[in-house]
């Protein structure tokens, strides 16, 4: 009895095993897969920050180069491009290879003192930012729907810091990526005005010689709005919070090249995505600006808000509409940018916790920087000080900044004993360089202005 049982099991077992196989082919089969990443689940840091760049202070930029020399300056948006690509590039790689923020980096190359007086006149010059952005996002609102500028302040500045403060990185990421969207109504706004094309196109790519103060001073006042020290540290810090956040919490140069490949690759699709974005933008701001404003004859434009008010008359409530929401929407992504930048750049000099996911009392000394840039920033409002005038010393203060530090970054990027195997390319290494020569230049020619003004 007991081996005609086991006769049978051994006679059974074969036809067991195939069914157990073929159940399991069908359980394959059946079973769900991760679907891959969309492409524009993979964009984020190089994506917000090439946003963030088009804040209403660059609008305003923008706004004036287009009003003031029509399709003449055209070209600066190709000219800065590859420069602008290169040096994000190369904070993003520096902030993922290495695990740790911009100015950790910076101090194994230069003395804490240094480091500490840079970061501090990038506090100040972001606070300012924040102070004429704030202030324009508010007119604009005013502009729209009515009320009052400091409500609207108010209302701008508080709940910006709250969303910082109180909704993890894994939250709020998603919420800076979709205010991206609202870059594309200065595309929208162009269609809604008449624009020569050819003439436009022509003097983009072939301008005509204007040898002038005023246009060399706008050019370099386009480069620096376009490279701009806070994005270096913001796009570091936000590769490192994606790390923390990924499948591998691990810094780069501790992978192998071939299981590093698919996040360079990522790295570079994002960052330039994101820097295309930035300077398409202000393509169709000063294509917009110089075809309705400097057409008409308005050819000074001292704001964001001021551009919205001269398109009204000229081009309609809709155009208007669209061009002061605008204002609005990047103003919202650029605030927490500026001042994420600078606590970043704090809090890594002090050892503190640096980081968005934090819960507020484990990083209480990055999130007080956080709530005091915005905060002062909001309280600058009511001071009397002219929006103009605290641009201008952040555009004085940023080009002090930039300039060191483009070099240290470029140094940091070139030293195999920080990126290991994962140094930066000869052709990034050449083009960062270029950038910190022609950014160098620009500084310069801003400091001669603001002493001889």
């Amino acid at each position: 009895m007991r081996l005609n049982l086991e006769f049978t099991i051994s006679r059974r077992s074969p036809l067991s095993n195939r069914s157990k196989r073929e159940a399991s082919k069908r359980a394959s089969v059946a079973a769900p897969t991760k679907s891959a990443p969309t492409p524009l689940q993979r964009l984020g840091p190089g994506l917000i920050t090439g946003a963030a760049d088009d804040d209403p202070s660059g609008i305003a930029t923008y706004s004036q180069a287009g009003a003031q020399f029509g399709y003449g300056l055209l070209w600066t948006v190709f000219l800065t491009t590859p420069f602008m690509i290169a040096i994000q590039l190369v904070s993003a790689q520096i902030g993922r290879v290495t695990g740790k923020g911009l100015a950790a980096n910076v101090m194994e190359l230069a003395p804490r003192w240094l480091v500490l007086g840079l970061v501090a006149l990038l506090v100040v010059a972001n606070t300012f930012n924040i102070a004429a952005d704030i202030a324009a996002m508010a007119e604009s609102l005013s502009l729209v729907i009515g009320g009052l500028n400091h409500e609207h302040a108010l209302i701008f500045a508080a709940g910006s810091t709250l969303l910082q403060v109180f909704l993890p990185y894994r939250r709020y990421a998603p919420v800076l990526k979709l205010l991206t969207l609202t870059l594309f109504a200065y595309v929208a706004t162009a269609f809604t005005v008449k624009i020569p094309w050819s003439t436009a196109l022509l003097a983009a790519v072939w301008p005509k010689a204007n040898i002038s103060a005023d246009y060399f001073m706008m050019v370099v006042a386009v480069l620096g709005t376009t490279i701009s020290p806070y994005l270096f540290f913001w796009q570091a810090s936000q590769e490192v919070e994606e790390m923390n956040l990924g499948r591998r919490d691990k810094p780069l140069r501790e992978e192998t090249r071939r299981g590093a490949d698919p996040e360079l690759t990522r790295i570079r699709v994002d960052t330039i995505s994101g820097m295309l974005l930035s300077n398409g933008i202000a393509f169709f701001i000063i294509l917009t600006t110089a075809s309705v404003l400097n057409a008409n004859g308005v050819t000074n434009i001292n704001s964001a808000t001021q551009a919205a008010e001269a398109l009204r008359p000229l081009a309609g409530d809709f155009t208007f509409a669209l061009f002061a929401l605008g204002i609005i929407g990047t103003g919202l992504l650029a605030i927490p940018v500026l001042a994420g930048s600078a606590a970043y750049g704090v809090a890594e000099i002090f050892g503190w916790r640096a980081t968005l996911e934090a819960r507020p009392e484990k990083a209480v000394g990055f999130y007080t920087i956080i709530a005091a840039a915005t905060i002062i920033g909001f309280g600058l409002g009511f001071t009397g000080i002219d929006s103009i005038h605290m641009l201008v010393w952040s555009a004085v203060l940023n080009g002090i900044v930039a300039v060191p530090i483009m070099a240290m970054m470029m140094l940091i990027v070139s030293s195999r004993a920080i990126m290991g195997r994962f140094r930066a390319r000869q052709w990034l290494i050449a083009l960062g360089w270029l950038g910190t020569a022609l950014m160098a230049l620009a500084v310069l020619a801003l400091l001669g202005s603001s002493v001889s003004g």
